[in-house]
């Protein structure tokens, strides 16, 4: 029944956008382990580590949206879910290691011995069972977003100081998590990992499985999301965003609303969290940085809030483009992207999706029949005048 609701749910933009992560998830990693690599359709398996980068963006960017292009909440402070479900994914990877780390404890990661921890840290058990790690990906983040967002929205704190205090909360954990004493590695984070699931994390096929994944989540995140702004309570959260007072006034519990929006959007940040550290290979603190999560403010400026595809397209847009720009300019990034987001603010407010998307929608209106009288009158012949 919830299957049905959900594909009841899809317009045709939504339906395509799947289709095509679909057939991503599927033709990028046979290419890649089927074709040789003389073969022109080729895909080099460090390409498609970069592609998979990319997508765990875009479902990060397609989180931002849910609570910002529908609910009017603007977080800065999505890095940090992102970081929390990296850091629960690179946990077990880290147990993983065992007896093959530089140290050889088949117990304690090497940064743990280095530092002279005499015993694993209590918060650290369970990380060896993947289920577990897993489990914690949602937990992590969903968990704080609970905390966080139950305090705000019941202080009925909006607009910027909502995005300050947001910010606030992923720089007090970069700081926290930069700590040696914290247990997770301080200023270096988690690396050097071995396997996962028992697949060596280097090998091509790992990485093909890990690229799938990646759009197949994307792929389902997109249908949830869609599934939540097309339903009724998606028009309560449209409502909120366009007018929190008067929603509130027709006896909706607005902060619950908020509450439940932002708490699953925090655990679609942490799958795309935990996706992306087997990918990059490393989580460290600098994933908490602020800077990071404006950042995907900006990829979902660039493709359109409140369209679901369009931060999609940002991300990937904005990402490929950093890449190519850092290559050849990379003193000049940060400029080109402040820049970036200073001309879509004025040029494209309403981002490329937004902008585009109601003229592709748009169907030329059919030829209006000549009203019956008019055609007779028409149809007259004109006589001279006497």
């Amino acid at each position: 029944m919830i299957a049905a609701f959900i594909l009841r749910s899809l317009d045709r933009r939504i339906s395509i956008a799947i289709a095509i992560l679909l057939a991503v998830a599927v033709l990028v990693p046979l290419s890649n382990l089927a074709l040789p690599e003389t073969s022109a359709l080729h895909v080099p398996t460090y390409l498609m580590s970069l592609f998979g980068k990319y997508l765990t963006y875009a479902l990060l960017a397609l989180a931002l949206d849910l609570v910002w292009g529908y609910c009017g909440i603007l977080s800065l402070g999505h890095g940090a879910f992102f970081a929390l479900g990296g850091y629960a994914m690179g946990m077990y990877l880290m147990r993983q290691i065992g007896s093959r780390g530089t140290y050889g404890n088949p117990l304690l990661p090497d940064f743990m011995v280095f530092l002279n921890w005499k015993e694993l840290p209590w918060f650290w058990y369970g990380f060896d069972n993947f289920w577990f790690a897993t489990l914690m990906v949602l937990v992590a983040p969903g968990l704080l977003a609970f905390i966080f967002g139950w305090f705000a929205f019941r202080s009925r704190v909006n607009g910027v100081y909502l995005s300050i205090i947001t910010q606030a909360m992923t720089y007090a954990l970069l700081l926290a998590f930069f700590r040696n004493d914290m247990g997770f590695g301080g200023n270096n984070g988690l690396t050097d990992f071995k396997d996962i699931l028992g697949f060596n994390i280097q090998a091509d096929g790992t990485r093909a499985v890990l690229f799938s994944m990646t759009a197949l989540f994307l792929a389902l995140a997109l249908m949830l999301s869609s599934a939540i702004v097309r339903s009724k309570f998606g028009k309560v959260l449209v409502g909120v965003r366009d007018a929190e007072s008067r929603t509130r006034f027709l006896g909706y519990r607005v902060e619950h609303v908020k509450l439940f929006v932002f708490v699953v959007s925090a655990m679609m940040a942490g799958i795309a969290g935990a996706l992306y550290v087997p990918q990059i290979g490393i989580i460290n603190p600098g994933e908490f940085a602020p800077a990071n999560s404006i950042e995907v403010v900006i990829w979902t400026a660039v493709g359109g809030r409140a369209t679901l595809i369009g931060p999609i397209i940002g991300a990937i847009l904005v990402n490929g483009g950093k890449t190519v720009f850092t290559g050849l300019f990379p003193s000049f990034w940060l400029f080109a992207l402040g820049g970036l987001f200073v001309a879509v603010t004025l040029f494209l407010p309403k981002g490329i999706v937004g902008t585009i998307g109601p003229y592709m929608a748009r169907k030329p209106k059919p030829a209006s029949p000549q009203p019956k009288a008019a055609e007779d009158e028409a149809s007259k012949p004109v006589q001279a005048a006497e």
